[in-house]
């Protein structure tokens, strides 16, 4: 997976932010926070998760199915995997 690769300081940069953000909200719920206040850390921590899987979906849509991929039934292959991928994730 070379997208995850030379992508690699870039993605576990917005890991950690998601998990800062995950811990704080875990302090948040710890300490009886208001609710408006959680909502508002659990959309960005949906925010933040949404900015990942975009940037890894692009970079994984690029190495494996752009124009530089010769090898049809893997390309297929490929298509089928990121399909099933998005299925779940949407669901």
């Amino acid at each position: 997976m070379t997208h995850t690769i030379t992508g690699k300081k870039k993605l576990l940069a917005r890991v950690r932010r998601v998990r800062g953000q995950t811990d704080a909200l875990e302090r948040a719920l710890e300490s009886e926070a208001d609710g408006s206040a959680i909502l508002q850390q659990i959309a960005a921590i949906r925010g933040a998760v949404n900015g990942l899987m975009a940037e890894v979906l692009e970079g994984h849509l690029r190495d494996h199915l752009g124009p530089e991929v010769d090898d049809v039934k893997q390309r297929a292959a490929d298509l089928e995997e990121v399909v099933d991928v998005l299925r779940s994730y949407l669901k």
